[in-house]
């Protein structure tokens, strides 16, 4: 079903026909056909959903529908979403709906679960523990098979995984983990030990978003367990959660590769002034920065009165740097983020660059030099002059933008910092310093 027939049954009043198309959706196409719909008829077709299925779509609603469905909604509907709701799922709303909203959330939350929701929202903003839901089974090793099994079928339900199950012992401290294809095919009598593997897997209630991002690409897992500083078992993050993450930080590496100040916000909902002051701080630091070219053409102009023709070589000089610097630290920054590339690898990468710089620079200008002889004709000395020029620019270009993401990672900083606006700036200023020593220096300025 699309918006149009959506509208057309609304419209003409047909809603036992909605209802009936509405359930045979599913929950993620529900929620994204009404995000765009008007606050007052994506509620009208909320109150239609069956109360499960409202739920599910509920969690995948934009946050500025959330807060217009909580307002709208009673006390005991509320009490029921946040109840069927994963934990996790209510941590992200909370996080996003603005105080009076929250306090109607906790309002409608029992004691216990205040209490957590108060221990979730202090864990750092990226951390593995503002990304765990508490929704996993947990078993003991002295249990058998056929008790286990009896244990995930009662509790099941509530939970947002079980596919693997965390065996903890009575401190909580996370012993092994056992999958469900492991109980399904055991013995009855089997004792969990017997089957449970011990080399866990794990990370910590404070370890970076990034860190766990890497664990889930690494492995394929579902689930990962959290720990806190003494193993103790305090939840899971699921894949869902971290497909999230990924597409935030790729985000944030755009944002940063761009020269802009990250933000999770989306852009058609980001107001002029905001998305001004993002570009703002990183456009005066490189229109500062460029201003280095200006006064290295000042200091040569006597070369450039010489011989004017060398002026109109400087774009093509400064953009071929340029280029090559942002081709290799893309690649670099990819290979950072995947885990491909680490901090060990910088040698590596700065013989390999080497290497491709000087094929690079070589066939580049060798292309040059023969169209500048050819159809320029502008002489032997100023096609040398160029050509060399931009074996060094290509060389110099490549292995900076290698080595400055590597360097940047090793100063704790993004390495999408050290992308293409940056990277052309600094490129830009040797690319002028190097083509006005070498015409110095072959025509005896």
């Amino acid at each position: 079903m699309n918006e149009k027939i959506l509208m057309d049954l609304i419209e003409q009043k047909r809603y036992i026909e909605l209802k009936e198309k509405l359930s045979e959706m599913n929950e993620v196409d529900i929620a994204e056909l009404l995000n765009p719909l008007e606050h007052h008829i994506t509620l009208l077709i909320f109150r239609m959903l069956p109360k499960n299925v409202a739920v599910e779509v509920f969690s995948y609603f934009s946050s500025e529908h959330q807060a217009d469905i909580i307002n709208a909604i009673t006390d005991k509907e509320l009490k029921y979403i946040l109840d069927e709701l994963f934990f996790d799922d209510m941590i992200d709303l909370i996080e996003e709906m603005p105080a009076n909203l929250v306090n109607k959330i906790l309002t409608n939350s029992t004691q216990d679960e205040r209490k957590l929701i108060n221990q979730f929202l202090k864990y750092p903003a990226d951390s593995a523990g503002s990304l765990m839901t508490i929704e996993y089974v947990e078993l003991k090793k002295e249990m058998t098979v056929i008790e286990a099994l009896k244990h995930i079928k009662a509790i099941g339900l509530s939970k947002e995984t079980i596919y693997t199950c965390y065996v903890i012992d009575n401190n909580r401290k996370l012993e092994a983990i056992v999958s469900l294809r492991s109980l399904v095919v055991s013995d009855d009598n089997k004792s969990i030990e017997d089957i449970m593997h011990d080399d866990v897997i794990y990370v910590n209630t404070h370890d970076d978003q990034e860190t766990v991002a890497g664990i889930f690409k690494k492995y394929g897992f579902l689930a990962l367990p959290v720990v806190d500083m003494e193993r103790r078992m305090t939840g899971i993050i699921t894949v869902d959660d971290i497909m999230d993450v990924m597409e935030q930080e790729a985000t944030e590496d755009f944002q940063r590769m761009a020269a802009m100040s990250p933000s999770e916000e989306d852009y058609l909902d980001s107001s002029v002034l905001t998305l001004a002051k993002q570009r703002i701080p990183w456009l005066l630091i490189l229109m500062v920065g460029a201003t280095f070219t200006g006064g290295i053409i000042a200091k040569y102009e006597d070369v450039l009165s010489a011989v004017v023709i060398l002026t109109a070589f400087i774009p093509m000089l400064m953009d071929t740097g340029g280029n090559s610097g942002s081709q290799s630290s893309t690649l670099i920054i990819r290979g950072l983020a995947t885990g491909e590339i680490s901090l060990e690898d910088i040698w590596k990468v700065l013989w390999k660059e080497f290497r491709i710089s000087l094929i690079v620079g070589i066939t580049l200008a060798s292309v040059n030099f023969i169209k500048n002889m050819l159809l320029d004709r502008v002489g032997f000395i100023v096609s040398l002059t160029v050509s060399c020029t931009l074996v060094v620019t290509v060389m110099v270009s490549k292995i900076v933008g290698g080595v400055l993401p590597l360097l940047a990672k090793r100063l704790k900083m993004d390495p999408a910092i050290m992308a293409g606006p940056l990277i052309t700036t600094i490129v830009d200023t040797l690319t002028l310093m190097v083509y006005f020593k070498i015409a110095s220096s072959l025509m005896h300025l």
